[in-house]
C-alpha cells in the first residue's frame, strides 16, 4: 500500500491534505445536513504529521484524510452515532487519490490502522469524534479549563505538550485555541525552575567526559559526551521557549532553532570525534554560546561565559552548576520555589526518557510525589 502510495502520488504534508479534506468533503457534509452544529475542527496530538515533520515513508501507516472534531458534551452524547452515521454514508471513499476508508485497529501493532481502498458501502473513516475535556483528560491527564498546579506543568511531557500546541485547527467554534494557547509555554517561574534542571544537569556531568577519556574510556566518555549534546541541545530549546519532540524529531526540531546555525556543527563535531580533547574542543564554543543566550534573556544578574578549569584539574568546562542556582535564585512563585528548594530534578523530561512513563498519561501520577 505505502508503495503504490509513493509511486503514484506526489507527497502532500498531513496537515494540508488534512485541512483540505476537511474543507472539500467534511465541512459541507456538515454545513448540509446539520446546519446549526458548533464544532472545532482540527488535526493536534499524535502523528509526524502534526508537527510537520511527516515524510513519504510517514504513509504507511496511521497517515493520511483525517481530522478531529469536537463538539460540546451534550452534543456528542445525544448526536455523536447520529454524525458518525452521516459522515460513514456520505464522506467519499476517496479524496485526493488517497483512499478514506481506514483498517480496524490492529491489537498486535498498538492499534495502528492504515489506509484500505473501498468502492462502495460504509466508510471507516478517522473523523474522529472528541469532547475537548474527553480529549485532553485522555491524552494528558489534565482538566483543559481547570488551573495547572505547578505538579500538573511538571509532570507534562513536553513532546505531548509540543503535539497539542502544533497541528492546525481548521474551525473553533468550541476555542480550542485557547486551550492551545495556555499550554503553550510554561509559566515564568516554571520555566526558570526546568531551565535550572537542565543547567544543573549540565554541571553534573560536564567534567565527567574528560575524566572518562582520560584514564583510556573512550568508550565512556563518547556516552558521556552524547549525555551533554543533548543537554545543550535541550538548553537550546527551553532558552527559545520551544517544546522539544520526541527522540526520533528531536534533531530535526532542534535544526529549527535559532541557535543551531552555529551550535550544530559543534555538536557533530563532538559526536565524530575521536578522542576526549577533541570533543572538548568543540563543546567548550558550544558551552559558550548557551551562556551568551543565558546572559541575553536577561533573566538574571550576567554571568560569565568563559568556560574555565573544573577546580584546577584539566577539564575544561562551564560550570552549569552556577546558571542553576543564579536561576533558583530568581524564582519567585512560592509553590514554584518550595519544589526548587528540595532540588533541581526539572520536568518529567529530566527525569526519565522512559516512553511509557512520558506517553501513558495515567502513569503521570508516579512523578507527582517528586513535587508535592
Amino acid at each position: 500500500m505505502a508503495e503504490n502510495q509513493e509511486t503514484q502520488h506526489e507527497f502532500v504534508p498531513g496537515l494540508d491534505l488534512a485541512e483540505a479534506f476537511f474543507d472539500e468533503a467534511v465541512a459541507p457534509v456538515l454545513a448540509e445536513h446539520v446546519p446549526d452544529l458548533e464544532y472545532s475542527a482540527a488535526l493536534i496530538g499524535p502523528g509526524s504529521e502534526v508537527l510537520g515533520f511527516d515524510d513519504s515513508m510517514s504513509t504507511d501507516h496511521h497517515w493520511g484524510p483525517r481530522l478531529m472534531l469536537f463538539l460540546e458534551p451534550a452534543v456528542l452524547r445525544e448526536k455523536g452515532a447520529e454524525l458518525c452515521t452521516l459522515l460513514d454514508t456520505t464522506l467519499p471513499h476517496s479524496f485526493r487519490g488517497y483512499p478514506t476508508n481506514w483498517t480496524q485497529p490492529d491489537p498486535n501493532d498498538g492499534g495502528v490502522q492504515h489506509l484500505e481502498p473501498s468502492g462502495d458501502g460504509r466508510v471507516n473513516h478517522r473523523v474522529e469524534l472528541f469532547t475537548l475535556r474527553g480529549f485532553f483528560d485522555d491524552y494528558m491527564g489534565i482538566d483543559p479549563v481547570a488551573p495547572l498546579s505547578a505538579a500538573d506543568w511538571l509532570t507534562l511531557p513536553h513532546q505531548k505538550l509540543r503535539s497539542v500546541c502544533a497541528g492546525r485547527v481548521f474551525r473553533d467554534d468550541l476555542d480550542l485555541a485557547a486551550i492551545r494557547h495556555s499550554l503553550s509555554w510554561y509559566p515564568h517561574d516554571l520555566w526558570l525552575y526546568v531551565l535550572a534542571s537542565s543547567w544543573s544537569r549540565l554541571g553534573q556531568e560536564e567534567h565527567l567526559m574528560g575524566r572518562a577519556g582520560l584514564v583510556g574510556d573512550e568508550l565512556g566518555s563518547e556516552v558521556i559526551a552524547a549525555r551533554l549534546v543533548r543537554e545543550v541541545m535541550r538548553l537550546g530549546f527551553l532558552m527559545e521557549r520551544t517544546y522539544p519532540p520526541y527522540p526520533k524529531w528531536f534533531g530535526k526540531a532542534f535544526a529549527q532553532l535559532a541557535c543551531a546555525p552555529f551550535v550544530e556543527p559543534l555538536l557533530k563535531q563532538v559526536l565524530s570525534a575521536g578522542s576526549w580533547r577533541e570533543r572538548e574542543a568543540a563543546l567548550v564554543p558550544a558551552y559558550r554560546h548557551m551562556a551568551e543566550m543565558h546572559n541575553a534573556l536577561g533573566i538574571t544578574a550576567p554571568l560569565s561565559t568563559e568556560p574555565s578549569s573544573f577546580w584546577g584539574r584539566p577539564f575544561t568546562v562551564i560550570h552549569g552548576e552556577r546558571f542553576g542556582e543564579s536561576l533558583r535564585a530568581a524564582i519567585r512563585d512560592p509553590e514554584v520555589a518550595a519544589i526548587a528548594e528540595k532540588g533541581l530534578i526539572g520536568s518529567i523530561d529530566l527525569v526519565s526518557d522512559n516512553t511509557d512513563l512520558l506517553e501513558h498519561a495515567g502513569v503521570r501520577g508516579a512523578v507527582r510525589s517528586l513535587y508535592e
